[in-house]
């Protein structure tokens, strides 16, 4: 069990530092990744995800693997993208799922063919599936700004989130605008977080572990603070789980982290308290009882 479950983390330095990477984005994401499921903005989560992705590759065309300017890049890339998506909706006959779909796909093939311009097939690789095993200290002080202000965010706009979520027409009698305050500061939150999965998983994979523990959340509890804490509890099982596949498998580690999620929330939808199939299958018993 030792040799399975610890000795990795204990000899490798490598695999500490990715432990606590992932740690750090499990534990500012899977709170954001409930927001969005309850929301209904799950797709919106995915689309932005994509949509930092040709901001980032005009960093690295211009820098390298540079983490400052691929940050800069990718935060400016999701701004201008969820501006643009939103403007789009609201100006024309499209809706903004329909728009954000728009500009997910023309940022995902432009990204990819930025980096191609100049990078090999690995640098690619880096950008898409990204490099968790290989997280620097500029990397980690990055993602511990943004946990620090992820959580910060959360805690002041926790009420008028959840009211807009709850009943969005009784905050804005209450309060005209902020709920549309509340909705800007809430995605910037999002591109954040989206732009600290990139370094760690990559473009392709950061909003696996924003979603899928969010969503097993969903699945076991219907109070909005059990799922918060689910959804944390979720991402960092899903985060070691995957981390120790990994090692002994030789997998890739950020595919094998979001299928330890994926697994988990499986286990979620057939098991879960709150609306797994084994709790709707028993009802339906007792009603036909």
């Amino acid at each position: 069990m030792y040799d399975l479950f610890l000795a990795p983390f204990v000899e490798f330095d490598f695999m500490r530092r990715a432990l606590v990477g992932t740690l750090a984005l499990a534990l500012s994401g899977a709170p954001i990744g409930v927001f969005l499921i309850l929301r209904r903005m799950s797709l919106t989560g995915d689309a932005m995800a994509h949509a930092i992705l040709p901001g980032a590759a005009i960093g690295y065309l211009f820098a390298g693997l540079s983490l400052g300017a691929m940050t800069a890049g990718g935060l400016i890339a999701g701004f201008v993208v969820a501006l643009a998506s939103g403007a789009v909706a609201r100006f024309t006959a499209l809706r903004e799922d329909a728009s954000l779909a728009a500009f997910y796909l023309i940022s995902l093939a432009l990204g990819v063919t930025i980096v191609s311009l100049r990078g090999s097939n690995v640098d690619l690789l880096h950008v898409l599936f990204g490099s968790v095993l290989a997280l620097d200290d500029a990397t980690f002080v990055l993602l511990a700004i943004i946990a620090s202000l992820t959580l910060i965010g959360l805690a002041a706009l926790y009420r008028p989130l959840v009211m807009e979520t709850i009943d969005p027409s009784f905050l804005n009698s209450v309060r005209p605008h902020a709920g549309g305050v509340a909705q800007v500061l809430f995605l910037a939150l999002v591109v954040l977080n989206l732009v600290g999965g990139f370094h760690a998983l990559g473009t392709l994979l950061a909003v696996g572990l924003m979603m899928l523990p969010a969503a097993s959340a969903r699945l076991w509890a219907r109070d909005m603070t059990a799922m918060l804490g689910l959804s944390v509890l979720f991402a960092l099982l899903a985060s070691y789980l995957g981390l120790v596949a990994s090692y002994q498998t030789g997998v890739p580690t950020g595919p094998m982290i979001i299928l330890a999620a994926g697994a988990l929330y499986f286990i979620s939808l057939v098991f879960g308290r709150s609306s797994g199939l084994m709790r709707l299958w028993r009802r339906e018993q007792h009603l036909e009882g």
